[in-house]
């Protein structure tokens, strides 16, 4: 499918392009390449920085081995040093891309919030 993002725009050289920071809305269409298109499922996520750039890493754990943990704790059992998952995909991203996606994750979890919590109750009076 083809979907519509806001797009941020940089300075050209010596070309009519937006001025920088504007939002610009285009058509994205991704093709897929090889086996991109197979989702992938991860549980957890760590991510880290170099210089203008982001890695994200998406990783699988065992259900069970969290809430495992997690009980040892509790029990003052001996909790492990690490725990093992699994590596599904590494992203790197530049600092504009990072930012758009931490713009569309807000925007979306916003849009996921119950509406009862965005509307004010008709027996309190706006202040």
């Amino acid at each position: 499918g083809m979907k519509t993002e806001p797009l941020y725009t940089g300075p050209a050289a010596g070309d009519e392009s937006p001025e920088p920071g504007q939002r610009l809305e285009v058509a994205i269409r991704l093709r897929a390449e090889d086996h991109a298109a197979q989702p992938l499922f991860a549980n957890f996520t760590g991510v880290q920085g170099a210089p203008g750039m982001v890695f994200i890493d998406f990783g699988f754990l065992e259900p069970r081995v969290l809430p495992s943990v997690l009980r040892r704790a509790q029990g003052r059992g001996q909790v492990p040093e690490a725990v093992n998952g699994r590596l599904a995909a590494r992203v790197v991203l530049g600092m504009d891309a990072a930012v758009q996606l931490a713009q569309q994750l807000q925007g979306h979890l916003r849009s996921l919030q119950a509406p009862s919590a965005r509307v004010v109750p008709s027996d309190v009076a706006p202040s």
